[in-house]
């Protein structure tokens, strides 16, 4: 079976496109992606079978066989110097909480700073 990586993988669209190791782009149809799996990361590695279709080759029978290393894993964090990042966003918590209580949003791009991070913390935190 031939092997390759993963180009791109759109969920939402629900296909993509693989680079076999000799050098074809195979189309990647979510139906062919492994039980469970609903997307798939660039660059993780799959062994895939093949069939000529009307547009040209397309994946069948999907089998992961390397996944791709998490960024947030590959840069982690010292935890001493994620513990003032833990207490601030605590505070900021905090005064959020009295704003919603209040029945108020964050105004302008706090909201979304406020989100992402939480995203980092997460991140951190489950590297």
């Amino acid at each position: 079976m031939p092997t390759g990586k993963v180009k791109w993988y759109d969920k939402d669209k629900g296909f993509g496109f693989l680079a076999a190791e000799d050098g074809q782009e195979v189309f990647l149809p979510k139906t062919s992606l492994p039980a469970g799996v609903t997307e798939l990361k660039a660059g993780t590695r799959v062994e895939f079978g093949v069939a000529d279709s009307r547009r040209g080759a397309q994946a069948l029978g999907v089998r992961v066989l390397e996944k791709t290393p998490s960024v947030a894993k590959a840069k982690r964090v010292n935890a001493k110097d994620l513990a003032p990042m833990v207490q601030d966003l605590v505070t900021v918590l905090d005064n959020l909480s009295g704003s919603l209580s209040a029945g108020k949003y964050p105004e302008g791009n706090k909201g979304k700073a406020i989100a992402m991070a939480l995203r980092k913390v997460a991140d951190e935190l489950d590297a």
